[in-house]
């Protein structure tokens, strides 16, 4: 069972030069440049940028364009940079983390939910932060099947624990608007590190607790 984690002083798990190691990105979204494409986008299809309702189109595209892929210029594996000393070294899982992500071959968004777990090694993080890796990896064109492993790996660098379980559940808008057009189908994704990966029964305790409703 996850047992509730008992308070401790906080410390960090990095020395101070940890955020210089992995810095915030803050290359800026070229807007006007999205605006420029919106527009020839927009009169390629046959329609007329300038017309009432699409003249603000292209500036509204690219203000959203900067919000989806707002993760490509940000480090989401600095969250876990701060971490607490504890013996508990049993499993922490975090259900349910909805995300918004973009389809790289469509530019079709994928919504879904994270499943997040992993077993301490000396040392716990904050709930919220593995909320806030997911949220950020999320936030790049890319396919589902990257940003499940991504958010494995950054957790297993950067805690050091006996291992990670990351499933991501998702529907995606190329399957659902376009092509084979079927609602509803899910498209799910799971990364496993460490013990979750070679041992069946912590695998299979992980699982039941993912999937358990």
């Amino acid at each position: 069972m996850i047992k509730a984690l008992p308070s401790a002083p906080r410390t960090t798990a990095r020395p101070a030069s940890a955020e210089a190691q992995s810095p915030q990105k803050t290359q800026p979204v070229d807007l006007p440049t999205i605006e420029r494409a919106v527009r020839d986008i927009l009169t390629a299809v046959g329609e007329d940028p300038n017309r009432p309702g699409l003249l603000d189109t292209p500036r509204r595209v690219a203000k959203m364009y900067a919000e989806m892929f707002a993760g490509l210029h940000q480090a989401p594996e600095r969250h876990l940079d701060v971490s607490f000393p504890e013996t508990y070294d049993e499993m922490v899982l975090v259900r349910d983390i909805t995300f918004n992500s973009m389809c790289e071959h469509h530019l079709l968004p994928f919504t879904g939910v994270a499943h997040v777990a992993y077993l301490p090694s000396g040392r716990v993080t904050g709930l919220s932060k593995l909320a806030r890796v997911v949220e950020e990896v999320a936030r790049r064109p890319q396919v589902q099947e990257r940003m499940t492993q991504t958010i494995a790996d950054m957790i297993q660098d950067r805690l050091q624990s006996s291992g990670v379980a990351v499933v991501v559940e998702a529907e995606h808008s190329c399957m659902s608007l376009r092509g084979i057009r079927k609602a509803g189908s899910l498209t799910i994704t799971s990364a496993l590190r460490g013990v979750f990966k070679d041992d069946p029964a912590t695998r299979s305790e992980v699982m039941s607790l993912i999937n358990h409703r």
